[in-house]
Formats: structure tokens, C-alpha cells, sequence
């Protein structure tokens, strides 16, 4: 989901920019947030419930309150609102995940979170470093990005069978999109919407970047 924070150049009229230090602390507390949840998610809704609805019904609505948190965020200036616009987008991660972690041994997962906190802080990092590298690269991620999705589908629908490799392929992609949209956050104007709307784009990198560790770590296993 392509997100239009990004192509700020300035703050709006009236609103005070932050020290460099709040704002990564913001964007740092918006995550742990977004983390919190899905971790409450996991733990009290049961996966039966879940596996109970309607499936059509379940993707139509994790796709509504997707689009509709980013579309929040997007059109906001107001933190308060982008952080509701958040949430929206925070709850339907979690209810997947809720589905998908049930499958893992509790350890397995513990460790899939590790690794993945660990490649995300390497990619923030180089994203530091090097964000014209990320820059440059954007256009082949996406590509990249569109490309598995649609040999995904086909596995799916059409061969019936998923292969390993394209696991690694979207850890490959969601690292550069971590470093990406880190460099991307950090050009910005940095006021508290602002931070709050790069936590929602890093989270959503991040998340994809856990399911996809976690399912080869699974299959390692």
C-alpha cells in the first residue's frame, strides 16, 4: 500500500516540528504499540473463533480496514486521527497473524521475533547510511513485489503447491522496504503526525518481514 506521507515537504501551518530524538521515539512507541496489540490478540482471541467466519467475510473486512486506516493516515494531519487510522490497520494484522502463529511452536515464533527485530534494526540502520541506495532500488522492489504476489496466486489457485524460495524472495523485498521507508521517514518534516504515519508504514514492512522469517524458520524446522 503505497502510502502519500512520504511526499511531505512541509508541515502544515501551525504545526510545531520535534526534535529528531522525540520523533524516533514516537515512531519507536507507535510500533511497540501496534506490537502490544497484536501480542493481546494472539493471546486472548481464540484462533477457533477466528477460523469460524465466513472466509470471503473475513478477507472482505481485513482489506476494508486496511485500506481504510491507510487512507486515514494518509489524509490526516491531525495525530490523533492518523493514530486511529493506524489501529485500523493494526487490528486485522493481528487477527492473521493470530491464525498463522497457531500453527508454530510458541519457541519457533519467540525466535522468528528476535530475528526479525534484529534484520530490522540492520535495515534502519543502512537506511540511515545509504537512503539514495534505497532510493534507487524502490522501483525493482516493487516490481519484485508484484511479480511474487502474482506467482503466489498461481501457486495457489492454479499448481496447488507453494514453493520455499519465494519466502526468502519477500524477505529479500521487505528488507529493502524497511531501509526504504526509514530513510523515507527521516525526510520528512518531523512532527508528531508525521512520526506516527511512518510507524504505520514500518509496521506493516515489519510484519510481513516476521511471517515470511517464521514460515522458513518453520520449514527449517
Amino acid at each position: 500500500m503505497e502510502s502519500k506521507v512520504f511526499s511531505r515537504t512541509e508541515a502544515p501551518e501551525g504545526v510545531q516540528i520535534i526534535s529528531d530524538r522525540i520523533y524516533n521515539l514516537i515512531i519507536g512507541l507507535a510500533l511497540c504499540w501496534g506490537f502490544g496489540v497484536n501480542l493481546l490478540i494472539v493471546k486472548y482471541i481464540d484462533v477457533e473463533l477466528l477460523m469460524s467466519i465466513n472466509r470471503l467475510y473475513f478477507i472482505l473486512g481485513y482489506f476494508a480496514s486496511c485500506f481504510f486506516g491507510v487512507y486515514l493516515f494518509n489524509k490526516s494531519d491531525n495525530p490523533a486521527i492518523s493514530f486511529i487510522g493506524y489501529n485500523f490497520i493494526v487490528v486485522p494484522f493481528g487477527l492473521v497473524l493470530n491464525i498463522i502463529v497457531s500453527a508454530y511452536d510458541p519457541v519457533l515464533v519467540f525466535s522468528a521475533i528476535k530475528v526479525t527485530a534484529i534484520v530490522t534494526a540492520i535495515m534502519m540502520f543502512a537506511g540511515s547510511l545509504w537512503p539514495a541506495f534505497f532510493r534507487r532500488i524502490i522501483g525493482a522492489l516493487t516490481i519484485a513485489l508484484f511479480a511474487v504476489i502474482i506467482v503466489q496466486l498461481v501457486e495457489i489457485f492454479v499448481l496447488k503447491q507453494q514453493h520455499g524460495i519465494i519466502d526468502w524472495v519477500v524477505v529479500v523485498i521487505f528488507c529493502g522496504y524497511i531501509g526504504y521507508d526509514w530513510g523515507r521517514a527521516n525526510a520528512i518534516p518531523k512532527t508528531v503526525d508525521n512520526a506516527i504515519d511512518s510507524a504505520a508504514a514500518l509496521y506493516m514492512d515489519i510484519i510481513n518481514l516476521f511471517v515470511r522469517i517464521l514460515r522458513i524458520m518453520g520449514r527449517r524446522r
